[in-house]
């Protein structure tokens, strides 16, 4: 019998190939490894749970042994893959070996919890996961003040959302304006308006250097550099991501930022692939839906021996922040020369330029959103 192919991950990226291998090949052997239940839901409903009042159960779409069956893969749930041995291309996990044609890395990333003292530094919470989720998610409905740390994507949407719900909610960026690697700062600026109008306090420019618990019931008492202290249930880090790459690495697989892959996907290890938000493609990790699902398409055909570069075109991020909606696509900080806004009533335009005068990439916001596809369409165009 040929060797499987063998997934390591159960999330987005890794359910997406094992799909897209099944609308071409409904027989070929497929083994998915996962450290969880291999429940399949969508990750980004997490930015909304709680002012939907939602558990971790209310967000899965299907169970782990549903996906399996009808997938027609065999799932190893709750099982940690301790080494990987690409001479001769085996995994192992609790001393049993795992035979694999072709392994695929789609161990996804951990997030970020910067450095900070104190008696509860160690309870920062993440929410990078159900599971996180579901292991924090009494704790957060309790709390009725909430520290959020970092005003990237996912700290901004996760603010908004606990202030819609009715908390009070304090955001701490190090930079000058939310997003700042993502957005103009004027948006930036505009979006922290926004989170004022719903009752958070922002406090942009600061860091959290001390968490200290007062008591089970008093809380925890936040010390920000610039001095500021505050009082909180509960503390939220959605500082940035960090790619899963240790078991790469140990097998002797390039890693830099995130486990590096060429156009194919492939790692520096034969018949070794990568993707999702562990990969590292052209120097980037793109740490969104829609790479994973152009990866995975992509990566199907390879592994079924059709090997297939990896396209990416123009992409767009919607970002959940209702009460002030976003969408950006291509070139938003990088190689942007110069800022084209058109602002109104109805929202902002903005469109960035390279140094050749050549559009790279746009953000739109409130009801200028509306001229989000158009100007994608025009992104691939020029």
């Amino acid at each position: 019998m040929t060797n499987p192919i063998v997934i390591i991950g159960s999330g987005f990226a890794a359910y997406q190939l094992v799909k897209a291998i099944r609308r071409i090949d409904n027989t070929i052997p497929i083994d998915v490894f996962t450290a969880d239940e291999g429940h399949d839901y969508n990750k980004p409903d997490l930015s909304h749970a709680i002012s939907n009042q939602q558990l971790a159960g209310d967000l899965i779409r299907s169970c782990g042994e549903s996906v399996a069956e009808s997938l027609n893969f065999r799932l190893h749930a709750n099982t940690y893959i301790d080494a990987i041995d690409t001479e001769r291309k085996c995994i192992t996990s609790a001393e049993r070996q795992y035979s694999y044609s072709k392994l695929v890395l789609a161990t996804g990333a951990n997030a970020f919890v910067p450095p900070m003292t104190g008696t509860a530094a160690d309870t920062v919470i993440t929410l990078n996961s159900l599971e996180e989720y579901e292991k924090h998610q009494d704790e957060l409905h309790r709390a009725e003040r909430v520290l959020v740390i970092g005003g990237g994507i996912i700290g901004s949407e996760l603010a908004m959302d606990i202030a819609t719900s009715g908390k009070q909610v304090v955001l701490v960026e190090p930079c000058e304006s939310l997003m700042s690697g993502m957005l103009p700062d004027y948006i930036g600026y505009q979006l922290e308006k926004a989170l004022k109008r719903q009752g958070a306090k922002v406090q942009t420019q600061d860091t959290v250097i001390a968490l200290n618990r007062l008591s089970e019931t008093d809380g925890i008492a936040v010390t920000l550099k610039s001095g500021r202290e505050f009082i909180v249930d509960a503390a939220i880090s959605a500082a940035g991501l960090v790619p899963n790459t240790s078991l790469a690495n140990d097998g002797g697989i390039t890693v830099n930022r995130g486990i590096v892959v060429d156009s194919t996907l492939q790692t520096s290890a034969r018949d070794v692939y990568a993707l999702g938000d562990c990969a590292e493609i052209n120097g980037q990790v793109r740490a969104y839906l829609q790479p994973a699902l152009l990866s995975a398409n992509a990566l199907a055909k390879t592994l079924l021996g059709q090997a297939t570069q990896l396209v990416m075109p123009p992409m767009m991020v919607k970002v959940k922040t209702p009460k002030y909606p976003i969408q950006l696509g291509g070139s938003t900080i990088s190689g942007v020369a110069k800022w084209q806004l058109d602002i109104d009533a109805s929202g902002c335009s903005a469109k960035s330029y390279n140094e050749h005068g050549k559009l790279v990439g746009f953000v739109v916001t409130e009801e200028q959103t509306k001229q989000a596809f158009p100007l994608l369409k025009a992104l691939s165009e020029s």
